[in-house]
């Protein structure tokens, strides 16, 4: 009886074990299929790094160009618009690799390959960062100041630039860092897909919070009160101030682009950074909410990929030299003058046989 009874409990629990298990699979199941989501990540970072990538290459090239050819000729934030410009373009270069993977759904180039890709998408994201703000920070110091500016200051705006390159290199190390490279899977998966190392709670948050903070709010917070502060330059003169209203409007227009510019790439996805390593942590309750957050984040990471390709028609709107460097009227009236000046100096044979 008593072996009855054992065999008995034996089956029902194993008979509550299978139960559990099944209720766990339908758990699962009920916040969706994690193959339908990697599906819809993998179409909206092709779709979206394929129309960033022509002209996210063909601008930052111009710009670079362009910037080579005035940088000292004036003091406006050019080198940091140079490192900028550099910033975009070695995420462009990454972009074809991206795109065949979330195409073809595997990487066959090796992990190594596979986490500088990955880490290049993070430094140029806050080196961009550093560097608009940077822009913001000199226009406004321009305008406000303009005669503490000199050559030995735009040396000093080069040490600035490497500083920041080797900070923001320095920083973005834990986003690689943290992913498993033992990993098992049918088919070799890349970038965001790798799994993470297990940290502990308290260092996850520190290194969240430590993103957010010095990556995101004290930048956003720095570019909005230059854009205050030149705004506030147009309604008052001082002596120490620019007078010329055409110049602080156009400084106005550089420093608000570079807020705009936060505001759409960079404040959605430090919005749903949070969010996203919940989701991924499974500490969200809700699955709608989950699914939800797990759908957004990519889309917030294309916004901020968006930057490489929205940085040039920056340049091309708000910098005067830049405009005319790429208009066509530029090359005759350089010809005309090269023209006069052969006529002065009695060139105008050796002109004419060329």
């Amino acid at each position: 009886m008593a072996k009855c009874h054992t065999h008995v409990f034996s089956n029902g629990r194993f008979l509550i074990s299978e139960v559990n298990t099944s209720l766990m699979k339908v758990a699962n199941h009920s916040c969706g299929d994690d193959e339908d989501l990697r599906s819809y990540q993998h179409h909206v970072y092709a779709v979206v790094y394929s129309v960033i990538l022509a002209p996210g290459l063909l601008g930052n090239v111009i710009a670079l160009w362009i910037f080579r050819v005035y940088v000292k000729e004036t003091k406006k934030a050019v080198v940091f618009m140079m490192n900028l410009a550099m910033a975009d373009l070695l995420q462009v270069l990454s972009l074809p690799l991206r795109i065949y993977y979330y195409l073809k759904h595997t990487w066959p180039f090796g992990h190594p390959l596979c986490m500088f890709c990955f880490y290049l998408k993070y430094v140029n994201m806050y080196a961009s960062i550093f560097f608009l703000v940077c822009v913001s920070v000199r226009r406004c110091e321009l305008i406000m100041r303009p005669l503490r500016y000199s050559s030995s200051r735009k040396k000093g705006d080069v040490c600035i630039c490497a500083i920041g390159w080797l900070l923001v290199c320095l920083a973005c190390l834990p986003f690689p860092l943290l992913r498993n490279p033992n990993y098992e899977h049918d088919l070799p998966v890349c970038f965001s897909e790798l799994p993470l190392r297990r940290v502990s709670t308290p260092a996850a948050w520190a290194l969240l919070v430590t993103a957010e903070l010095v990556g995101f709010v004290v930048p956003l917070v720095l570019v909005l009160a230059c854009t205050c502060l030149t705004a506030g330059s147009l309604r008052e003169a001082t002596g120490r101030a620019v007078h010329d209203q055409g110049e602080k409007r156009r400084a106005l227009r550089m420093v608000l682009s570079c807020a705009v510019l936060f505001l759409l790439c960079f404040a959605p996805y430090h919005v749903t950074l949070p969010l996203d390593f919940l989701a991924k942590a499974n500490a969200l309750s809700s699955c709608t909410l989950r699914e939800l957050v797990l759908r957004c984040h990519p889309v917030t990471l294309c916004l901020a990929s968006l930057n490489s390709g929205l940085d040039p028609l920056i340049y091309y709107f708000t910098t005067d030299e830049f405009r005319r460097r790429l208009s066509r009227t530029e090359i005759p009236e350089s010809l005309a003058f090269t023209r006069r000046m052969s006529c002065i100096t009695g060139d105008s044979k050796d002109l004419q046989d060329e």
